[in-house]
């Protein structure tokens, strides 16, 4: 019989603060910029959530709901580092491990009932090993579907561990809203909801053959999902198997809107440089660059090239993305937001480029170990040294072929 575990760790970002500054524990505090900066709220303690305060809301929203909450940029490098020694104890506890995110992942604990015991116990001492090892809390799902145990984990927060029985699956979501359901966001919700569908005992009364005329492969995936199966994009393959990031990218919304042109450029050079350290770090080239940019009155314009030889490489990044700036921005205009973006990614990359050659390769991981020593923002190549900024804190989701898929942080 199948097992499968959920570990979403407890205001992951918030929590790893708390680590550094125990003074926060208790405090309302928000992850993710200043109050009085454009941006949204990354991550926010418990504390911080009796106010209304949640993730993806503005900042600033967040500072008029709680003037005494303590605003924090965040560590984005700590938090990695936290979640891989969260990862090296789920890996003592199955092979067949998948990072969902940076604070979130599934284990097939199927067939490990001699090594870990049965599932209530199993998931109490994983609960119990991570604790003690990471000094951090979570709350584990536990069930035969891994919809079900996501479910499940949530429901036990924080810090609890939920183990719902073989059959009990139908019961146990039953009279749960249908928004609890992975990948119902508020436009799918409310859409149920003027069909007089709220809770999942509705969905799952509903005709599927009805849903999937109302709704598409969405409504077949829906019906799936009422009855605790794996049902959809989000679950279309095995725990374990991985099938990598479809894309790398990051973004920068600037204080004051700009039209200079330096500073833009200078930008971009820095998120160029970010993108492609990530990809080093992720062992991948790309050969599609990818520029957003949103102007003042919040249009956004994408663009895209293909390069000629796959890269992970800072300036062919750069270079590129300046071209399509070049191509793109209307000069003069005040910008708000700009984003460099690689995807195609591969494991290797053809040796035509002087720039991905072995020794370049080694050369710019030399300059990695330097930003993970010193800092990021301390260590940069000349054009990017123009314009020093903080990566902002955010949770790099990954590319889920499912409607209204966003995840709430917990």
């Amino acid at each position: 019989m199948k097992s499968i575990f959920h570990l979403d760790m407890d205001a992951f970002f918030v929590s790893v603060e708390e680590l550094f500054d125990p003074s926060l524990r208790g405090k309302p505090v928000v992850v993710g910029g200043k109050r009085d900066q454009r941006g949204v709220v990354s991550a926010a303690s418990y504390a911080a959530r009796k106010y209304g305060i949640h993730s993806a809301m503005p900042l600033r929203q967040a500072a008029k709901l709680c003037s005494t909450a303590i605003f924090l940029d965040g560590n984005p490098d700590r938090y990695r580092d936290y979640s891989r020694k969260v990862r090296a104890v789920l890996d003592r506890f199955s092979p067949l491990v998948d990072m969902a995110s940076i604070d979130e992942a599934y284990l097939d604990m199927t067939g490990t009932e001699r090594l870990h015991g049965p599932p209530l116990r199993a998931a109490h001492r994983l609960h119990e090993a991570v604790r003690e090892e990471t000094g951090l809390r979570c709350s584990i799902g536990a069930s035969r579907t891994r919809l079900v145990s996501k479910i499940a984990s949530d429901q036990a927060k924080p810090n609890g561990v939920l183990w719902i029985l073989p059959e009990q699956e139908a019961q146990f979501l039953a009279p749960l809203t249908a928004s609890k359901i992975p990948g119902v966001g508020a436009a799918t919700n409310a859409s149920l909801k003027e069909l007089g569908i709220v809770r999942i005992g509705d969905l799952a009364a509903v005709d599927s053959e009805w849903l999937t005329k109302r709704f598409g492969k969405w409504g077949t995936a829906l019906a799936g999902k009422a009855r605790g199966e794996d049902a959809g994009g989000w679950f279309h393959t095995a725990v374990g198997e991985s099938t990598g990031a479809k894309s790398i990218s990051h973004e920068h919304t600037f204080g004051e809107d700009t039209a200079d042109a330096g500073k833009l450029e200078g930008t971009l050079d820095r998120l160029s440089e970010m993108v492609a350290e990530r990809m080093r770090a992720a062992g991948v080239f790309g050969r599609t660059v990818h520029l957003k940019l949103r102007y003042q009155d919040f249009s956004t314009y994408t663009r895209a090239r293909t390069l000629p030889e796959p890269s992970s490489a800072d300036r062919v990044i750069g270079d590129t993305i300046r071209l399509l700036f070049r191509e793109t921005w209307n000069h003069g205009s005040n910008v708000r937001l700009l984003g460099v973006g690689v995807s195609a990614l591969e494991p290797s990359a053809g040796q035509g480029n002087l720039f991905d050659d072995g020794r370049w390769n080694t050369a710019l991981q030399a300059v990695d170990a330097l930003r993970r020593r010193f800092g990021s923002e301390k260590i940069s190549l000349a054009r990017g040294m123009k314009q020093k900024f903080r990566e902002r804190t955010h949770e790099a989701l990954p590319q889920r072929d499912e409607k209204d898929g966003g995840k709430n942080r917990s």
